[in-house]
């Protein structure tokens, strides 16, 4: 807007006064030696009697400046192809979701792949399940956060962790994990890639289940999920399916 301010109240030029013939002469052979080719661009821009023409140059201006603005259009991508980051919500800017090719991607948003294949029965709603399981941050550094079989490694060492158990349509469990046990078959072992919408609700791990059964664990998820910066909190779980108590 500026730059057309500056265009829109250009001042005409005052004629010289007072000036022998030969001193404007000589000022117009120096402004044509100078500027030999600007005279001929500018000439539509300027009225019969040789001055600018304002009008002409405001209108050009804007028409700038609409350019710009609608420059590339069809060239911004939706706001579903971008990872939630709580600090850039909203725009349509950010780190693009990543798509596993081997993977299969459910209607949901859940990426899963079936690292083995179980032989046994599905569960059904309403059964308990008990599952082993781990957790990364893998939209930060691919952080551990759980685990499976045993906890090892440096703060993750100790006895044995208890197996965990749910019952499916209880809403206990985090979505992805939901949908993910639901079908599996007993003896299986599927990795799930967990988008923030299929996670942990508001961000709190104490609002749903898995939780970390190490206090480094919960340090490592709670300060992903707690980061209001350019943080993706994209999560990657390895679920077993160990065993299903019928009703």
């Amino acid at each position: 807007m500026a730059l057309i301010s500056a265009f829109g109240y250009l001042p005409s030029s005052p004629p010289l006064t007072g000036a022998s013939s030969s001193s404007t002469n000589r000022c117009r052979t120096t402004v044509s030696a100078r500027l030999p080719d600007r005279t001929d661009d500018l000439s539509p821009l300027r009225s019969s009697g040789g001055e600018f023409d304002r009008r002409k140059l405001l209108v050009s201006s804007v028409g700038l400046l609409i350019g710009a603005l609608t420059y590339d259009d069809g060239a911004i991508a939706e706001a579903s192809q971008f990872a939630d980051m709580p600090a850039i919500r909203g725009k349509d800017y950010g780190k693009t979701k990543m798509k596993y090719p081997d993977y299969t991607e459910t209607p949901s948003g859940l990426q899963y792949k079936d690292l083995r294949v179980g032989t046994g029965p599905i569960p059904k709603k309403g059964e308990k399940v008990v599952v082993d399981w781990d957790g990364y941050t893998i939209g930060y550094y691919g952080r551990i956060f759980e685990a499976r079989n045993k906890t090892k490694g440096g703060s993750f060492e100790g006895d044995e962790k208890e197996f965990f158990k749910f019952t499916l349509g209880s809403n206990e469990v985090i979505p992805a994990f939901e949908e993910a046990v639901s079908g599996m078959a007993l003896g299986g072992i599927r990795r799930l890639v967990v988008p923030p919408e299929l996670g942990y609700p508001e961000n709190d791990y104490n609002k749903s289940a898995p939780r970390p059964t190490t206090f480094s664990g919960q340090r490592a998820l709670d300060f992903v999920l707690k980061n209001q910066g350019l943080i993706d909190k994209t999560l990657l779980f390895d679920v077993e399916l160990l065993k299903i108590v019928p009703n």
